[in-house]
């Protein structure tokens, strides 16, 4: 498996050009709503096409 399903601190970091210490309030925002949602999540970590959906990026 090659392509990230996952995107990491570091990942949204780069992505959202921020700090790592606010990639993880982005994460820990963002791993709430799938929650809520009923969907499991792993802690420091983000689904890739639920950040690109809210983001509105190019998966």
């Amino acid at each position: 498996m090659t392509s990230k399903m996952l995107y990491s601190v570091e990942d949204v970091a780069t992505i959202v050009g921020c700090s790592k210490s606010h990639a993880y309030k982005i994460i820990e925002k963002l791993n709430n709503e799938l929650v809520t949602d009923n969907y499991l999540i792993v802690r420091g970590k983000i689904s890739k096409d639920y950040f690109c959906k809210r983001f509105n990026l190019a998966a």
